[in-house]
């Protein structure tokens, strides 16, 4: 396959960056070691953009900056209103760059949200979405457990998504996608709800080599311990179903075991009322929100990640957890469902709370007591971070799909 030319739309774009900066740069990179790409992002990356390309520069990769047009430029970032902007000030954008260059495949990459349209769907050159994400939501069961709070979020974030699958505009770029990738099932169904015909369920996080190298060093110096022990690496959300973990935590009843939690949030009081009715004492702390080599250190001391998120379209955590070496206890819902598998640790179904905490108890006993067991879930963990989620291994999935697209879908006639 000859070297296409790609343009690709990354909102959040950034290097050296966790979540959805990490995943517009990475994405980009790996397609300009077969491609030639142009990157839509915006202004405010620049600086650290031009900064990583004065020490490695790519002679294949060109970024486009642009923020959006009129009064939403100085609308918050995290406002709908200010990232729709954007969509139409990169439509422009794009549209005067093909009028430069004759663009084989536009992709969108960034925001990683199926409820928001892109308006480069509308240009006549092949359209790929994704992966997109945000159709999972917490099951109904669980919302008895969420503050008041809790629960207005879940409402309002249904309410936001459902408004977002009735803009006409979103229903287009669902329909006039070649290809549509989604993070989870759940998000599938939503994508083929709102017209989109080829969907593929694929999730958008991945590491890099240097990343795995570093996880994978951390059990190879870590000392031995006298107590497994148990962590989550989250912010304290209500979402995150942490309030679930540390019950069932308490119920395995093991002495010789902790459970640290690492992060900030609202739900941290809540969550330390809760360790202390149950009367956990030490065998619980909460170290707060750490800096990334701090978390690693913390990481290498312990064994076994705990991340029972009710609804989340990554996890990279759970990546990061099993490129480590440890065994990864989460729900068997959105993201970390299609990361961690039988051989690399425990999927809990979530039916109801307590058949969850008790389900979720019975994983924690059963690898606190088999210290084998843990070792054979973490060397597994690692050889699938490694073979199925490395920035590499996602590069070359894309460009298979790229090549189906050019052999079978030709540019749309206006």
């Amino acid at each position: 396959m000859k070297p296409l030319k790609i343009l690709m739309s990354a909102y959040a774009c950034q290097p050296a960056m966790g979540s959805e900066p990490g995943v517009g740069w990475n994405v980009g990179q790996e397609l300009a070691k077969y491609h030639r790409v142009w990157v839509l992002t915006r202004r405010n990356n620049r600086p650290a953009i031009e900064a990583e390309l004065s020490v490695r520069p790519n002679a294949n990769l060109t970024f486009l900056y642009c923020d959006p047009p009129g009064p939403a430029r100085w609308l918050p970032p995290t406002q709908v209103p200010h990232y729709y902007g954007w969509q139409i000030g990169a439509y422009f954008a794009a549209k005067a760059l093909l009028q430069q260059v004759d663009l084989d495949l536009i992709h969108h990459v960034t925001y990683v949200r199926y409820s928001t349209p892109s308006f480069l769907a509308l240009l006549p050159v092949p359209f790929v979405w994704g992966p997109v994400g945000g159709g999972e939501a917490a099951p109904a069961a669980f919302w008895q457990g969420f503050s008041r709070r809790g629960q207005g979020y879940e409402v309002l974030r249904s309410l936001i998504h459902r408004l977002g699958e009735l803009d006409p505009f979103t229903q287009m770029t669902a329909r006039r996608s070649a290809l549509t990738q989604a993070t989870t099932a759940d998000t599938a169904r939503r994508l083929q709800h709102i017209g989109a015909k080829d969907v593929r369920i694929s999730p958008a996080i991945g590491l890099s080599q240097q990343e795995l190298q570093q996880l994978s060093a951390l059990k190879l110096t870590s000392a031995p311990k006298d107590r497994v022990r148990f962590v989550s690496v989250a912010r304290l959300l209500h979402w995150k179903g942490l309030h679930l973990s540390l019950r069932a935590f308490a119920e395995a009843n093991l002495d010789e075991a902790e459970y640290w939690f690492l992060g900030e949030g609202p739900e941290k009081q809540r969550l330390q009322a809760i360790a202390a009715d149950l009367d956990l004492g030490d065998r619980v702390k909460f170290l707060g929100s750490l800096p990334r080599a701090e978390v690693l250190a913390q990481l290498q001391q312990c064994d076994v990640l705990l991340h029972p998120s009710l609804h989340e379209s990554g996890g990279l955590v759970c990546l990061e957890a099993m490129a480590a070496g440890l065994p990864v206890i989460c729900l068997d819902l959105g993201g970390p469902s299609l990361q961690v598998t039988a051989e690399t640790g425990c999927k809990i179904a979530a039916h109801n709370p307590q058949q969850t905490i008790q389900d979720l108890a019975a994983a924690i006993a059963q690898l606190a007591q088999d210290p084998q067991l843990r070792t054979q879930m973490g060397q597994a963990g690692q050889r699938r971070a490694q073979d199925t989620f490395s920035w590499s291994a996602k590069g070359q999935e894309l460009i298979q799909h790229y090549a189906e697209i050019c052999r079978e879908v030709a540019p749309c006639a206006f």
